[in-house]
């Protein structure tokens, strides 16, 4: 069994640790159709948010949000990827896995889209009201 922590302290293995992170993120955008939605939706808030000129507490649940979502969907995928090839074939109970992963996903899209309400729905209905 290898004990990391009895490991010495290597500055260019927690570099290509950051290297093994972003592969990875490549990977999500290129392969996960849901991730680049999510990354396009995202975009279009940032741009909102400047727009509206939110404050720096709006900002940082903003952040929050889509960094959570985001988040998820790479768990959600690397739980599908893994799924798929522990079990090509259909079974059940992978089915119940990707499904609870993709359930994880929905909830936090649906928690980030009511934060979004919430911050930019005021700011619409006065800029609509002037």
């Amino acid at each position: 069994m290898n004990n990391k922590s009895n490991e010495k302290f290597s500055l260019s293995k927690r570099l290509r640790s950051f290297s093994y992170a972003f592969n990875g993120l490549r990977t999500v955008v290129k392969e996960e159709h849901n991730a680049r939605i999510h990354l396009i939706v995202s975009s279009i808030v940032i741009v909102c948010g400047f727009i509206f000129q939110i404050s720096i507490i709006e900002w940082i649940i903003l952040c929050f949000a889509i960094g959570f979502v985001i988040s998820i969907e790479i768990l959600n995928s690397a739980i599908e990827n893994l799924a798929d090839f522990v079990s090509p074939e259909y079974h059940n109970l992978i089915k119940k896995v990707k499904d609870i992963s993709a359930a994880a996903v929905l909830v936090s899209t649906i928690s980030s889209v009511v934060i979004g309400i919430l911050i930019f729905l005021p700011k619409i209905i006065l800029l609509v009201n002037n």
